[in-house]
């Protein structure tokens, strides 16, 4: 029984105040500029600071002139700390929703090939299904996606998981297969198919520089001993394909997504040989069995189709 009871008496002692004033001085890497925006006068800042080092018996920060900066255990603090806050604003947010008569909230990010592919028609249908539900879905690079649902600020990603996950766990989604996007009449379009080493002779309009598509085409270049020639970066697909239309170049894009943009240029798609042409986009999260129930339906509702 002892260790439960001492397990309520942390509880106690930890004021979720100074919590939050503690990640914002981490944040801003200052009590000062913390102070400003938690519209709380330094000192105070500084007090509660000492009081939770105190609690906790440990330096949390080294002070000097220019600010702060993180010990050992304030690096560990402010993990368990943004987890904690993180738990608070979604307890807070769901249950304002049900006050709203919604019975349920679900934050998904996404990357721009799920929301662009498949997403659209698989959310639609669960809303028809589920009309109490309420989904927050916010698009990201997919190695953003990743940080999101590691830190909590998303229940669930669905994103290309090639970088890697860490502990997350991760579920099969769709798979997603990229193809060469060139003008209509381009020397390439005198094959059905080719490696992307010889798209690599010509000007590449490409995605952001750390999206994973772009990241892709960066190694397989490498690989060959070559570079990209890049004319430009874009943010959208639709941009990419205007871009190629006007001669700006070729880019690489998921199939799907270029036969749903009917009418953007006279484009052709020639398919990638290359393996990593051939990708699987994967739900993610932290633990799938311990979501809410409405999201644990989503997840159901998402994961069907791989499973056939």
């Amino acid at each position: 029984m002892a260790p439960k009871s001492s397990e309520r008496n942390f509880a106690r002692r930890i004021d979720l105040t100074s919590l939050q004033l503690f990640v914002a001085v981490c944040e801003l890497g200052s009590i000062g500029k913390a102070a400003e925006r938690e519209f709380i006068a330094a000192s105070a800042v500084s007090k509660r600071l000492s009081d939770l080092e105190a609690t906790l018996g440990t330096p949390l920060l080294y002070r000097h002139t220019r600010g702060v900066d993180l010990t050992p255990a304030g690096e560990s603090l402010l993990h368990h700390a943004r987890s904690v806050l993180f738990s608070l604003d979604k307890m807070q947010g769901e249950l304002s929703e049900y006050a709203d008569g919604v019975r349920g909230h679900v934050r998904v990010h996404a990357s721009i090939s799920a929301i662009v592919q498949f997403l659209p028609e698989d959310l639609g249908a669960f809303i028809r299904q589920h009309a109490e539900v309420k989904i927050d879905l916010e698009e990201h690079l997919s190695t953003e996606v990743v940080r999101a649902v590691q830190e909590g600020a998303a229940d669930l990603g669905v994103c290309n998981t090639a970088n890697g996950v860490g502990e997350l766990q991760t579920l099969p989604y769709r798979d997603d297969r990229l193809v060469l996007i060139v003008p209509r009449g381009h020397a390439l379009c005198a094959h059905s198919a080719i490696k992307f080493e010889a798209a690599l002779d010509y000007d590449q309009v490409g995605l952001h520089s750390t999206s994973s598509i772009y990241l892709a085409m960066r190694q397989a270049a490498a690989a060959v001993g070559r570079t990209i020639r890049l004319r430009i970066h874009v943010t959208g697909l639709d941009a990419m394909c205007r871009m190629i239309d006007n001669g700006l170049g070729v880019g690489v894009m998921p199939q799907r997504a270029f036969e749903l943009m009917h009418g953007v240029g006279a484009l052709e798609s020639i398919a990638l040989l290359d393996a990593w042409a051939t990708r699987q986009i994967e739900l993610v999260a932290r633990d799938f069995s311990t979501l809410p129930v409405t999201a644990r339906l989503l997840v159901q509702h998402l994961a069907a189709p791989a499973a056939l």
